[in-house]
């Protein structure tokens, strides 16, 4: 077999043999394949059509393709082929640029593979045996190609224009893909035919802009829509550097006391002629051995087909169709804009105010979406379609801490509705004391997490998905009910999905987060439960991996009552300010490890487990008592310390004076009356600590009472 090696400034060499580059899974050692580095690129271009047309016994054409080759990379005074112009593929000045930058380096490094024996001369250094076979066969190459000049073009007039045809768009196609924007899908046209024939107004079309499509896939688009124009699209690849940890980042300096945080900018996409575009196409990546859902790649793409469809200034439609194997980006291209999907195409209209406002969005969270000083004063003409919503599975643990949220909401000021999803766990005297504080109760069936062992903590907790059937509204502030809103934060509504203060790595905290209800989003969450790997079992690992394009707040609007182990002494007097702050700076307070209304008020019950400390603080409890005591009095009753949390609290106490811990709580009186107030048949808790600890122990005789009188008074009254 002959390898004919072409560099930018013509032939280099013909190899006779098996080839042997690195892209053949060979290697050609030191300078010299240093040097050939430049030149490889066109070797491996090559390397399937030379391979399968020799091997069909048609060396010519092999030879053929080898010289069209070489005048691809010869330069710019090479006439463009009609094909370009009839796809209308034209680029920028500084695509035309970048190309010649291209065409340059090869050309320069086959300059610096040929001085290669003049600089071993010089250096008087042996060369190895490859070497000396390596400068023979180039010197050799040359005397062969000015002996025959024309090999094999004047020889077959007759096939030279398909061939030229054929390599034109092969050489264009793999030498400017970037591997990350390849896609592997096969395009079904019959799903695509299926999917067109939905465009009701496809007749009006006037241009079809396709993206990341090969040539013979936009011959197959003119074939299925003749009479629009259709524009190939391109820009500019992202630089490699650009990684989703970049767009991403675990933290950034919201406050900027050193620096103002700035993401990348993404290369824009580039339309010939500025025509009118009706339907923007896009062929996505979906490497479902990778990160597919985190790939930079496929998130650009999405971006520019979306800047694409909200540029339209006319009154006419928009619609984008995205071909690909793994679901598109479901907060960008949203399911209430779902016109149809059929397999791999997923067709949209998408509302373009909506979507220009999310492209004003930083382009990931590496910048803050919402200012660290935000505006209080909101005002929303759609106010009765906005809610705080939460969620509760256990009435013992949070029903207390549910109602001190409703009652911080209205201390804030918001008047927005106040809806709680609770299963059917959760008895008529809890849901008494829920719709006294104004919370609206709909009973949901709850969602168990497959992948959760039986009577784990995250059994039931993919439950929240629920949160996505509640239609009657068209955006959710979720909260945690474990936290407290100190500051007004209804201008998040203004927020798109999903809107979230950082979490750890690339994550969100779910703790307080935006969302847009749709059924066709819940279905989504569905659709994924079995295979979908939550990174923490539970279900802010899963959300992460649904939305990953998703949108940074400061971390004041959901902040979390913890010290880590590495806080200097600074930070941590930092956050006790914080946290007592009156008026308070921080938004959202989120209360870690005992919550505060399962500890005696006299202090934080933390101190006294070795393992929570890390979230004891007494100033953030003494705020939560603050706001229980703003509370109505029947509305206290229902954060009453059972029998057998006293006994707990108890034991904890004991265990701390044992370790002698030295911060001392364990030293301190408990004066909180709720110590000898009982509402239960069983009171006499102390006895419990008897059998504390043995596994045959119950508290059967400390079952939850009968409902109290309750005096129903919303707090949106107060």
């Amino acid at each position: 077999m002959v390898a004919v090696i072409m560099g930018g400034g013509g032939l280099v060499g013909v190899i006779w043999g098996p080839w042997n580059w690195s892209c053949f899974g060979g290697s050609v050692e030191g300078e010299m394949g240093e040097a050939l580095a430049g030149v490889r690129k066109v070797d491996c271009i090559g390397r399937e059509m030379w391979g399968a047309l020799a091997g069909a016994g048609r060396e010519s054409d092999a030879a053929f393709l080898i010289l069209q080759l070489n005048l691809k990379m010869r330069g710019p005074n090479t006439s463009p082929s009609h094909l370009e112009a009839r796809h209308r593929l034209s680029f920028s000045n500084e695509e035309t640029s970048k190309r010649k930058f291209q065409r340059n380096k090869v050309f320069k490094d086959v300059e610096k593979a040929l001085r290669v024996p003049i600089q071993y001369r010089n250096l008087n250094c042996k060369i190895p045996t490859l070497k000396v076979i390596m400068i023979i066969i180039l010197l050799g190459s040359l005397l062969t190609l000015f002996r025959y000049p024309a090999v094999n073009i004047a020889d077959h007039p007759s096939s030279s224009s398909s061939r030229s045809s054929f390599v034109d768009r092969w050489v264009r196609q793999s030498a400017n893909m970037d591997p990350r924007y390849l896609s592997t899908l096969d395009v079904n046209w019959d799903q695509i035919t299926n999917v067109v024939e939905k465009l009701t107004d496809r007749n009006g079309y006037q241009g079809i802009g396709l993206l990341n499509f090969n040539d013979n896939e936009i011959d197959h688009w003119k074939e299925l829509i003749p009479d629009a124009e259709h524009v190939a699209l391109h820009m500019d690849y992202v630089s490699s550097n650009i990684t989703w940890e970049l767009l991403y980042p675990e933290w950034i300096d919201e406050e900027e006391e050193f620096e103002v945080p700035t993401c990348p900018s993404l290369p824009k996409l580039l339309v010939p002629g500025k025509p009118r575009i009706d339907l923007i196409a896009v062929k996505l990546p979906c490497n479902k051995l990778g990160r597919w859902s985190r790939d930079v790649a496929r998130l650009h793409l999405q971006l520019e087909a979306a800047r694409l469809a909200a540029s339209s200034k006319g009154l006419h439609s928009v619609h984008v169709l995205l071909l690909t194997d793994c679901f598109p980006i479901p907060n960008l291209f949203t399911c209430k804009d779902t016109v149809l999907r059929e397999g791999n195409a997923w067709l949209y209209k998408p509302n373009l105010n909506r979507l220009r406002e999310k492209l004003q969005l930083p382009v990931g969270s590496c910048e803050l979406a919402v200012p660290f000083k935000a505006k209080e004063n909101f005002y929303s003409e759609r106010a009765h379609r906005e809610a705080y919503a939460t969620i509760l599975h256990s009435a013992n643990l949070y029903v207390c801490g549910a109602i001190a949220a409703a009652q911080s909401i209205r201390m804030a000021g918001s008047r927005r509705d106040l809806v709680i999803l609770v299963d059917e766990t959760i008895s008529e005297y809890h849901r008494g004391g829920l719709e006294a504080a104004g919370w609206k109760i709909h009973t949901i069936q709850r969602i168990r997490n497959p992948k959760a062992e039986p009577e784990a903590y995250n059994e039931w907790n993919y439950s929240k998905f629920r949160l996505w059937q509640l239609t009657d509204y068209d955006k959710i502030i979720f909260i945690d009910a474990d936290l407290l809103i100190l500051r007004n934060i209804d201008f998040l509504f203004e927020m798109a999905e999903i809107t979230a203060t950082g979490n750890n790595a690339t994550l969100f905290n779910s703790g307080v987060m935006v969302i847009e209800p749709s059924n066709c989003t819940f279905q989504l969450l569905m659709d994924h439960i079995n295979e979908i790997e939550s990174y923490n079992g539970g279900d802010q690992g899963y959300l992460n991996e649904i939305f990953t394009w998703w949108h940074r707040i400061p971390k004041h609007m959901n902040f979390l009552k913890h010290f880590w182990e590495g806080d200097e002494d600074e930070k941590k007097q930092m956050k006790i300010r914080l946290f007592g702050a009156d008026p308070p700076i921080l938004y959202v307070l989120h209360y870690l490890g005992t919550k505060p209304w399962l500890c005696f008020r006299d202090y934080d019950c933390n101190w006294n487990v070795d393992i929570l400390q890390e979230f004891a603080n007494n100033v953030a409890h003494k705020t939560w008592w603050k706001v229980h005591d703003a509370m109505p009095e029947n509305l206290q009753k229902f954060c009453l310390l059972r029998s057998k949390q006293k006994a707990a609290l108890e034991w904890d106490r004991r265990q701390a004076e044992k370790a002698n811990y030295t911060d001392g709580h364990w030293k301190i009186k408990i004066q909180d009356p709720r110590l000898t107030t009982c509402f239960e048949d069983f009171c006499f808790w102390e006895s419990m600590l008897w059998h504390w600890g043995e596994k045959n122990w119950t508290d059967n005789s400390t079952a939850t009472p009968l409902p109290p009188a309750i005096t129903t008074k919303f707090l949106s009254s107060l």
